[in-house]
């Protein structure tokens, strides 16, 4: 005698490892034929961040604790560059930065695009940070394209409070929240 109910089990068991033979073929043979178009990460000069000193305190110069807070801004914009997997960095610290001596890569006309494609970069990025008080700054970002020196963008944000690490952590906002958000 037949047994129906075993027949049916048999036949939905088989049924099953079938379509997920064809499911696994049918993925392999469209991923194998589908190429990778990842694009590679956009080469970029990342120069250090500059003082634009309007306060009181311009008279007296640029103190340690300021310099530390410029590198500490360079560091998180290049930081921010790589976790977004969508740049490489380009080492400046060779960069013969002649053409800028004086008047600061802000200042020089967009020289910081032929220096960036000398050292073999896509674009350069100068950042700035201006200080109009003891307790109200401005940082901004500005990306060239190293080959026309064309402005691709600049991003601004206004800071407010001397806190320690207000240039940085403004410097990460700028970057995540409108550099990296907006492309």
């Amino acid at each position: 005698m037949l047994d129906l109910g075993r027949c049916t089990q048999k036949s939905i068991h088989r049924f099953g490892i079938a379509a997920a033979i064809v499911c696994f073929w049918t993925s392999y043979a469209i991923t194998d034929d589908v190429p990778v178009t990842s694009k590679a990460p956009v080469k970029i000069a990342v120069f250090e961040f500059e003082l634009e000193d309007f306060s009181a305190a311009a008279e007296h110069g640029t103190s340690p604790i300021v310099t530390s807070y410029l590198a500490q801004s360079t560091e998180e914009a290049k930081q921010q560059l790589l976790q977004s997997g969508r740049y490489s960095l380009v080492d400046t610290a060779g960069a013969d930065l002649e053409a800028a001596k004086g008047q600061g890569l802000r200042n020089c006309g967009g020289c910081e695009a032929a220096i960036a494609m000398t050292l073999g970069a896509d674009q350069s990025l100068i950042g700035v940070v201006t200080k109009i008080s003891m307790a109200e700054y401005v940082v901004r970002v500005q990306i060239r394209d190293a080959q026309k020196g064309e402005i691709i963008s600049r991003f601004t944000t206004d800071l407010r409070m001397g806190t320690s690490d207000s240039w940085p952590r403004g410097v990460r906002s700028l970057m995540k929240n409108r550099m990296l958000a907006s492309q």
